[in-house]
């Protein structure tokens, strides 16, 4: 080591991430640390030293790396480019892309600017106020303001009148909505707000989350959110979805930067990353300000509603408070934070952001573990995940069926019951189709019983 680096070497990726693991928690976060691993062991053929690890194995140790804390990652003997491509798509997820978006020349005009700010190219119109972009953003306002009082202090939601429930579901493989709108069908008649879609989630291919929304809210008048994910299009593809979408009333956004394709079906496919989440929240922005990404004025205003999202248990915990601070002055107007199982990293993380200039909303994420063994793939498989002890000492005890999705729904509704006072609702990620388990968690709120609907609509009115 010199320089105020450390690096680890000469071994493949299993053996150095067990020790650049240890380096890590060794020298804290004041010190970086490089893993450098051979392409696994080599193995003697004829007069030659073969070395065996595909990219693919290089690309799991090299995400296990990323979120040990190891903050960067090459290889030494027996790599090929092949390899370093793996690590470049595993750098772009945990990185965020900060390495190819250019800064902008000037900030994004101040989402609560009431003035018409001139640039060179056009007139940046205010924006439309929350209350009358969309109804699920109205209902968020309508929170933040009487219950929250602008996050200035607690307030028990009574229930689906002013607390917000987005569930997600995603398309089924193949051609057919009928499933996931049937699932819709039945989360919204038991109260629940919006459904949430992802855009090839973990980089699987999937129908458009954008075609299913259209059909969920042509069919069910039930409003959703669609992921927007940087890895597929560049600004020009961008841009024209953004306008698209806005034409088809698809007005509620997540902004994320989005999994590589290594991940995937698909790891052969190209990444695009023209840009990242804060990129793409300041083109959206300028599009609810009447303008374009060259900052021209084009014929209309949009009125998009942008949550963006926020990892609580993110190892490199600073970057990520840093990163969400941007993502605001971007032009977030909610969070949506990624599932915690730790309710003292999310008591940290709330703390964090009250404290932040300008406070925004949050959705609180949940996901319902339904199994030991699901607890700890989540744990050691899922960049970004993390799992504690006892909660997978909780699940083993318990195992699978309908013993395991019960426990998890009680882990999931205990922390959502400790922070339900001081956000405007949560955000429920039901693992392998246990759709019901998502009532169960928020039925203590008032969700599933026969008025839940009307409750919810009541309060919207």
């Amino acid at each position: 080591c010199g320089g105020g680096w450390g690096r680890v070497g000469e071994g493949g990726p299993a053996a150095i991430y067990d020790v650049a693991e240890e380096m890590v928690k060794a020298v804290g976060s004041g010190t970086p640390v490089v893993a450098c691993p051979n392409a696994g062991h080599p193995k003697r053929v004829g007069h030659r030293n073969i070395y065996l690890a595909t990219e693919e194995y290089f690309s799991v140790y090299a995400k296990r790396l990323f979120k040990s804390g190891v903050r960067m990652v090459g290889g030494c003997c027996g790599t090929k480019p092949e390899h370093i491509a793996s690590v470049a798509s595993a750098a772009r997820m945990f990185g965020g892309g900060d390495d190819i978006t250019p800064a902008p020349e000037e900030p994004a005009p101040a989402a609560s600017a009431s003035k018409k700010k001139k640039t060179e190219a056009g007139v940046a119109l205010p924006e439309v106020p929350l209350s009358e972009r969309t109804n699920l953003s109205a209902k968020v306002a309508r929170i933040w303001e009487q219950r929250l009082k602008m996050g200035t202090v607690k307030g028990t939601p009574k229930g689906p009148e002013d607390f917000v429930v987005s569930v997600e579901v995603n398309p089924s493989p193949g051609l057919s909505t009928e499933k996931p709108v049937g699932t819709a069908k039945m989360l919204r008649a038991a109260g629940v707000d919006v459904v949430n879609i992802a855009d090839g989630p973990r980089a699987t291919v999937r129908m458009s989350n954008t075609a299913l929304a259209e059909v969920v809210q042509r069919e069910l008048e039930m409003e959703t959110i669609i992921h927007v994910c940087c890895r597929d299009r560049n600004v020009l593809g961008l841009m024209s979805d953004l306008l698209g979408n806005y034409s088809r009333g698809l007005h509620n956004l997540v902004i994320i930067t989005g999994d590589p394709p290594k991940m995937g079906d698909f790891p052969k496919a190209t990444a695009v990353f023209d840009m990242d989440s804060v990129g793409l929240l300041r083109m959206v922005h300028g599009l609810n300000t009447g303008l374009d990404p060259a900052g021209n004025q084009f014929a209309g205003q949009a009125k998009y509603f942008c949550a963006t999202g926020a990892e609580p248990g993110a190892v490199d915990y600073e970057r990520e408070i840093r990163r969400l601070k941007e993502k605001i002055a971007a032009g977030a107007d909610m969070v949506m934070t990624q599932p915690v199982y730790d309710p003292s990293v999310m008591r940290k993380f709330l703390d964090d952001v009250s404290n932040f200039p300008k406070p925004v909303p949050i959705l609180l994420g949940l996901c319902p573990l339904v199994s030991s063994r699901n607890a700890e793939f989540l744990h050691n498989e899922v960049p970004g995940m993390s799992v504690p002890q006892n909660i997978r000492d909780r699940m083993a005890a318990v195992g699978g069926g309908p013993s395991g999705v019960a426990e998890g729904v009680s882990i999931a509704r205990e922390l959502l019951e400790q922070f339900q006072d001081e956000v405007v609702g949560c955000y429920v990620m039901p693992q392998l189709g246990k759709y019901e388990a998502a009532i169960d968690v928020v039925r203590h709120l008032g969700y599933g019983a026969d008025d839940s609907a009307s409750r919810r609509d009541k309060g919207a009115a």
